[in-house]
């Protein structure tokens, strides 16, 4: 990183977020625009709020899932049933300058808080929609969950080994990708605001951001007709590059170039491997792999994976570990990093959050506050817009506003 002090704004500091967003797509995009000084005013719901409150485990009372994705947030309960509660949304739409929703679509329209309604009010408004399919198509209307996704986008088609049931991949994908391609999408949306003055509507799909990851896969599908299928670690165009077992468990080895593979073959003393006819360059080696595993399984078993690792960093060959949760918090480049950063929550104490993963020298992101309680932050958002101290009262003893509501979300 450049030698640069970091100035004391945030890149996205005065610019408020109306997150009407719940689960994990939705939060985990605007986390990202909070991390980076963005305001963002979490919209919940009466009676329980977003629905990963009700997630455990618990710390304090408090979810732990849903700690880790509202950090630096704000939280206000609206209810938008309720007439009153609609126009305290246009009320604050007025004073953002993003919005996000992930509700199944029409339900905004429906409700007079869609694009076409709040744009009128606050043309210079960026409003972002995500949803299971998009806007169009024969499957608008559908529900979308990462798992559904996952399936139809291929990548449970390409995931685990050959005549294994179907294996969704360990990470919501599908969901945190629809996140990431959101928060692209905005800032992108809110460049172009900077120039122009101009707000707009844009959206994705849970199955359009998943599909965006199959990039080997498609390729070769729509190139070739060819459908890829499972392939356990190994890579689809390149080899050694997989995990191997060794003494006492696995590593991952990446020597997938030509000069990786000769290097390889000298480290560990295999260099009868690189005359070889199975394995001389990576065509025969993609065309060999099972013999390529057992042949290099036939050393690495001989020692340790610690041993193995010390041996291929000295000779610059790619390799790794393979962690489970307590080995990677506990790692010394990850602990260097500041991917570990600690935060105080009044009842849930001291937690842990996941560090800003993009190190900006001029104007970093930061984590500066705990998941707030559910609307905590009422009062204070009704105040930014314009509601005076009695009109406040009111909404709050009507259950149109406040934690004390009862009446059912949408």
């Amino acid at each position: 990183m450049p030698d640069r002090q970091p100035l004391n704004r945030q890149p996205l500091e005065g610019v408020v977020v109306l997150d009407c967003s719940q689960i994990l797509a939705g939060p985990f995009c605007t986390m990202h625009l909070s991390d980076m000084g963005a305001d963002v005013i979490k919209v919940e719901k009466p009676g329980g709020g977003d629905d990963v409150r009700a997630w455990g485990p618990f710390a304090g009372g408090e979810s732990v899932p849903f700690m880790q994705l509202n950090r630096n947030k704000r939280s206000i309960v609206l209810d938008l049933r309720d007439d009153e509660g609609k126009e305290a949304l246009r009320r604050l739409a007025r004073r953002s300058d993003i919005l996000i929703e992930n509700y199944r679509p029409g339900t905004m329209e429906r409700l007079g808080l869609g694009y076409a309604e709040l744009s009128k009010l606050n043309p210079a408004l960026v409003y972002c929609s995500i949803s299971g399919f998009g806007k169009t198509g024969p499957y608008a209307k559908r529900a979308g969950f990462d798992l559904v996704a996952q399936g139809m986008s291929g990548i449970m088609g390409i995931t685990g080994y050959p005549g294994m049931p179907p294996i969704k991949a360990g990470i919501p994908v599908a969901d945190l990708n629809a996140g990431m391609f959101a928060l692209y999408g905005i800032l992108t949306a809110y460049i172009h605001r900077l120039r122009t003055g101009e707000g707009q509507y844009l959206e994705t799909s849970l199955l359009e951001s998943a599909l965006t990851y199959t990039v080997w896969e498609s390729a070769i599908y729509l190139a070739t007709g060819v459908v890829a299928g499972p392939l356990g670690s190994t890579h689809r165009l390149t080899a050694p590059y997989q995990a191997l077992r060794t003494e006492d468990g696995y590593m991952n080895l990446g020597a997938a170039n030509q000069p990786n593979w000769e290097r390889l073959c000298h480290a560990i003393g295999r260099e009868e491997l690189l005359t070889d006819s199975r394995f001389v360059n990576n065509a025969a080696r993609m065309g060999n792999l099972k013999a390529l595993e057992a042949e290099l399984e036939r050393t690495f078993t001989t020692r340790p994976t610690a041993h193995w690792l010390k041996v291929l960093e000295e000779a610059g060959i790619p390799a790794g570990p393979i962690y489970d949760m307590s080995q990677v918090w506990a790692d010394e480049q990850v602990k260097a990093r500041d991917m570990d950063v600690v935060t105080d929550h009044p009842k849930a104490g001291k937690v842990h959050n996941i560090g800003v993963a993009v190190k900006m020298a001029g104007t970093p992101g930061r984590i500066r506050s705990a998941a707030p309680f559910l609307g905590q932050h009422t009062d204070e958002i009704l105040a930014f817009a314009g509601y005076s101290a009695d009109e406040i009262g009111s909404l709050r003893e009507r259950g149109v506003a406040g934690v004390l509501a009862t009446k059912t979300g949408v």
